[in-house]
């Protein structure tokens, strides 16, 4: 082994740039290279991949976790929603918290299971 393998141990296994074992440019957490961040990164930064298919990917918790690295050169400023695209999210947000049995708004989200709001269903009504 060398220097660097016997450095950082059992990451070893997941540091394969070329794509040579995993079939796809991989690299161990916290090694990505500059110029390379998830989708979480990019959002936090205001940016989406923007239609680009990831480039690499990141391998960790003995190979069962995985996260998806984008270009940050290709990436695009995220979308903003329109007035009326924030209106409909409202009125969609809105129905999920009124009863269906009692017509009430309530400040939770209605339980799918139940259907109804939790007084409804806890038999006070």
């Amino acid at each position: 082994m060398t220097d660097f393998a016997e450095h950082i141990g059992l990451r070893v296994r997941f540091y394969d740039p070329l794509g040579i074992r995993h079939g796809f440019p991989t690299y161990p957490y916290f090694m990505a290279p500059t110029g390379l961040a998830t989708r979480r990164q990019l959002r936090a930064a205001g940016l989406r991949p923007g239609g680009h298919d990831p480039v690499a990917q990141i391998l960790w918790w003995r190979g069962k976790r995985v996260a998806y690295l984008y270009r940050l050169d290709l990436a695009q400023p995220k979308r903003t929603a329109t007035p009326a695209q924030r209106e409909a999210i409202g009125k969609a947000l809105r129905a999920r918290r009124t009863c269906r049995v009692c017509g009430v708004e309530r400040p939770y989200y209605i339980p799918r299971r139940h259907g109804e709001c939790l007084d409804c269903h806890g038999g006070t009504r």
